[in-house]
């Protein structure tokens, strides 16, 4: 950690606020700025009835303040090949393959999302908020699938805000234990946390998931699902799925595995659409990620359908 940085506070900025102030003078989102304040990592040299170091004190032209740097541990270029499905100026969206984490974190610092999204596009890094450079949302490690990332800072600001109003439309495939009478259906029920392991309790947070029911198997009863999100919290699918007993082929956190050939040795979903509104141009997009290899071969394994028809590839 680099020692502190001392700034007085420029005439352009006199009467704003000081979370404000220490965005643009260290160079960070707003969000990250009000997090160092309250960590303890920023706060005031100038003394006076208005020097408090919350943030929405106002600061004057000529006040002092100082911050530790913002962590920058060096996020390396990793030259993993990417399956790029649509890729503009602005944004792309990818098939992220299963295994791979999203972005760094305890226990995974390379080969990450990110660090091969540096090494395609150097431009991502500084977009978005440190280590998440480029990334509008996450997929799960296991979790195979489209995934959408910022190229340009106007589009991971337009977009991460598409994402809050619900207005980019998610779609899944997954492989489930047990048979459907209905042809769709929506599991609302909130989701609440005890450490890593979610599940569905009254204190949770609101969470909405519609599915369309597409095919089913017999001996093993197994049936195919797509899933679209209405919101978007860690785990969704798999916790909502089993809590109505028709748990992920391939869970081993809230489900249980199926029998040799159908299970993949890993999570049975993947993020098979994305749509949404160009935030720069408003053009619609719809873009698609195949079927990975894994999963085609476990639907191969178990046949013809009892009813249903497998979906297009």
């Amino acid at each position: 950690m680099g020692g502190q940085t001392h700034l007085t506070v420029p005439e352009s900025l006199d009467g704003a606020r000081f979370d404000l102030i220490l965005a643009r003078l260290a160079g960070v989102s707003r969000a990250r700025a009000r997090r160092m304040i309250e960590s303890g990592r920023a706060g005031l040299t100038t003394t006076g009835p208005d020097s408090g170091s919350r943030p929405p004190a106002r600061l004057k032209a000529g006040d002092g303040l100082w911050f530790l740097p913002p962590e920058t541990a060096a996020l390396q270029p990793h030259p993993v090949e990417l399956d790029v499905r649509y890729e503009d100026r602005y944004l792309a969206v990818i098939s992220k393959p299963s295994g791979m984490v999203t972005h760094p974190g305890p226990g995974h610092t390379d080969a990450t999302l990110v660090s091969a999204l540096l090494h395609r596009w150097p431009e991502v890094e500084g977009v978005g908020e440190y280590p998440r450079w480029g990334i509008v949302h996450r997929l799960d490690m296991d979790t195979s699938g489209a995934i959408l990332i910022a190229r340009h800072p106007l589009a991971h600001r337009r977009l991460t805000e598409a994402i809050a109003a619900r207005e980019v439309r998610r779609r899944y495939l997954t492989l489930t234990h047990g048979g459907f009478a209905v042809a769709s259906g929506t599991v609302d029920a909130p989701i609440d946390r005890r450490r890593a392991r979610r599940f569905v309790g009254p204190g949770g947070k609101p969470s909405v998931t519609h599915y369309r029911w597409l095919a089913t198997w017999d001996r093993p009863v197994l049936s195919l699902l797509e899933v679209t999100l209405e919101t978007g919290r860690t785990h969704q699918i798999r916790v909502h799925l089993g809590s109505i007993d028709r748990p992920v082929v391939g869970d081993r956190v809230y489900g249980r595995p199926a029998r040799a050939g159908v299970d993949p040795g890993r999570v049975w979903l993947h993020a098979h659409r994305l749509g949404l509104v160009h935030p720069v141009t408003g053009q619609e997009l719809d873009v698609e990620a195949p079927l990975p290899a894994d999963l085609r071969s476990s639907l191969q394994a178990l046949g013809r359908p009892a009813s249903g028809d497998a979906p297009r590839e």
